[in-house]
């Protein structure tokens, strides 16, 4: 079986660069969201790993403890990253056709 020509090559890389486009493009206006601390911290996140939304519930706020809101804050919007890369990589596994290839997860 023959090597392919580097012009097929290159017309393959291509294709497959506007097939991850499309995906991101997808991706980027789909969005997640996280809920942490039995629901006291939720937060929304764009595929494009921007927060769209973080609400706290009042009950929360009103303990007044501070150090206790930054760290579901925190953990919130750390799994919500997590959650849009995880997405994301799902999403890129067919077009990779299970390469590895990097940064892509």
């Amino acid at each position: 079986m023959s090597e392919p020509s580097m012009f097929e090559m290159i017309k393959q890389a291509r294709s497959l660069q506007k097939q991850m486009s499309k995906i991101q493009k997808k991706v980027a206006k789909k969005k997640v969201q996280v809920d942490v601390g039995g629901g006291m911290v939720s937060v929304e996140i764009s595929g494009k790993l921007v927060v769209s939304k973080i609400e706290i519930e009042q009950s929360l706020l009103d303990r007044n403890d501070k150090r206790l809101l930054q760290e579901l804050v925190r953990t919130a919007v750390n799994s919500a990253i997590v959650k849009a890369q995880e997405l994301m990589n799902e999403e890129m596994k067919d077009v990779a056709g299970g390469m590895n290839i990097p940064g892509l997860g």
